[in-house]
């Protein structure tokens, strides 16, 4: 009983800390915005750190947050033989793979109407295949290295940027159009100069979207078979050794890297789409 009191104390001093702090008179300045979500993550694994401890729960079960820091910095360099293997290789390779091949291929549906109808709902029935269906099949035609993994990971975020690209190639106006007309702009103009420009917001919605799907594909895939390195192995063969002080600290690198994935993005749309509403 003590645990929850001791638990919903801790909850409620991050609560008023966090409260007191988003009302201040610096609460839209960059340090206080990001202190806001760290004390929320402390309160949370010291939460976990108390309930863990004073239940007595089985590491097993649910290790406390101090043993998966241990872990992880025990296993650094496997952690990062890891993070090589899947991120790097399968989740970076497939989706730069992917995200060129959504390109090219909404570039040639947009100057084709019969290829636009045709392709996404193709497109639309192939993002809504189990990832546990398509993964063995590319492990048996590529292999079980990385290479079967970026496979997979390009099929999932194709679509993504595909379906986006297209929508925001067809975003512009009909007026805007027709004064690229009037100043006799041909396609590649009225695209490098009004269409594209204007479809950004669409493409990075896309291109973020992508991000957790290449992470989540790559480590899926590895359960499918693999080296005897990768996230996905880890954390299969942790979970059968009841090591899950190890499949946790796998979960903390994914992520992370998830998070700095989506971010970078985020960060490169800013740059790339500070004319826009949504950037002011």
């Amino acid at each position: 009983m003590m645990a929850f009191v001791y638990a919903g104390l801790i909850w409620a001093a991050g609560w008023w800390i966090n409260a007191r702090l988003a009302h201040s008179n610096v609460a839209d300045t960059r340090l206080v915005s990001l202190a806001i979500p760290a004390i929320f993550g402390a309160t949370i694994l010291l939460m976990w750190q108390v309930l863990v401890t004073l239940l007595e729960v089985s590491p097993i079960i649910l290790p406390a947050p101090i043993v998966i820091g241990e872990r992880f910095v025990s296993s650094t360099s496997l952690l990062w033989a890891d993070f090589k293997q899947t991120i790097l290789k399968g989740a970076l390779v497939g989706y730069v793979l992917g995200m060129i091949a959504a390109f090219v291929v909404a570039l040639l549906a947009d100057r084709s109407e019969f290829l636009t109808r045709g392709i996404l709902p193709v497109g639309a029935f192939m993002a809504a295949l189990p990832i546990v269906g398509t993964a063995p099949i590319f492990v048996k035609w590529l292999g079980s290295d990385w290479q079967s993994k970026a496979a997979v990971v390009g099929v999932m975020v194709f679509f993504p940027i595909l379906v986006n690209t297209v929508a925001g190639l067809k975003d512009t106006s009909a007026m805007q159009r027709d004064l690229m007309r009037t100043y006799g702009a041909g396609y590649w103009p009225s695209l490098l100069k009004l269409r594209l420009p204007a479809a950004m917001p669409f493409i990075f919605n896309g291109l973020k979207i992508a991000t957790t799907l290449a992470l989540i594909g790559a480590i899926v895939a590895e359960f499918f078979g693999s080296p005897t390195v990768g996230m996905g192995f880890r954390i299969s063969t942790s979970v059968g050794q009841l090591a899950l002080d190890m499949v946790w600290a796998e979960i903390v690198v994914a992520a992370l890297a998830g998070s700095a994935f989506y971010g970078a993005m985020a960060l490169i749309e800013k740059r790339v789409t500070f004319w826009h509403p949504s950037q002011r």
